[in-house]
């Protein structure tokens, strides 16, 4: 443990991917949340890894269980991280952060662009090469 934080304190993490409750339009990681059931008081060492790697990946639903989207114009949850992420993988696109907000790469098949700017409460700008999202191999 205490090697591996002095890997990530040290800056010698190039990627890092993390799980997420929200991102914001500029990049902010909520993570954790004292306040949600079951999800325990404390955010561990997440916030080390959210500043301590060069490249912050996020995976994440892009709707909660009661289909509230979790990339917003602004954190609702406690922030991890400040503007920390780079791309975000949901179930349904490949975005990228950038100083503009979020710009999708790949999308589900057979999801048009409205129907997931509309479950995405932030702007979303499309790559000009924006492509559908593959699916794995035997599914």
């Amino acid at each position: 443990s205490a090697q591996a934080f002095a890997m990530i304190r040290g800056g010698h993490i190039d990627v890092t991917m993390l799980g997420g409750f929200q991102v914001s339009a500029n990049g902010d990681l909520a993570n954790w949340d004292a306040e949600l059931p079951n999800k325990g008081p404390l955010v561990g060492g997440a916030m080390d890894l959210a500043v301590g790697a060069k490249s912050i990946w996020v995976t994440m639903a892009h709707l909660t269980r009661d289909g509230t989207p979790r990339l917003v114009e602004t954190c609702s949850y406690k922030v991890t991280g400040i503007g920390v992420v780079d791309r975000i993988y949901t179930d349904l696109a490949v975005i990228e952060r950038n100083e503009d907000g979020f710009l999708v790469r790949e999308m589900i098949a057979g999801l048009s662009l409205e129907e997931l700017s509309s479950r995405t409460a932030a702007p979303l700008a499309f790559a000009a090469d924006c492509g559908a999202l593959p699916a794995p191999d035997g599914v």
